[in-house]
């Protein structure tokens, strides 16, 4: 996917757009999630568009739920199943945004002129 590390590391202005890339990447996997997480707190506590756009939006940012008290048995096993699914989604984005920039720093690191 990136470049090996005998070659010249990428420009300036290719490794912003390779980072927007990632960016968007990353921004449509918490989209989707958002979503997931709406879907499923209207689906089994019927709650209303803003409330369980808070509730999803406070358990993927890991702050936790809003609401826990009163919950069905069912939106209590939604709730911990996203919560469980948001902690995972949080470690993937951000292995998405710093793997470039991990990326460019060991390859300027190993990088060496001669080869190139």
């Amino acid at each position: 996917m990136y470049e090996p590390h005998h070659t010249r590391p990428i420009p300036s202005a290719r490794f912003a757009l390779r980072i927007m890339l990632h960016g968007a990447v990353a921004l449509c996997i918490v989209a989707f999630s958002l979503l997931i997480g709406i879907a499923g707190y209207m689906a089994t506590e019927q709650m209303g568009l803003l409330d369980a756009f808070l509730n999803s939006s406070m358990l993927l940012g890991g702050m936790g739920p809003v609401k826990t008290e009163g919950l069905s048995p069912e939106g209590k096993l939604f709730a911990g199943c996203y919560a469980l699914y948001a902690g995972l989604v949080f470690i993937a984005v951000m292995s998405i945004m710093l793997a470039p920039v991990v990326h460019r720093i060991m390859h300027r690191y190993h990088w060496d002129e001669k080869h190139d």
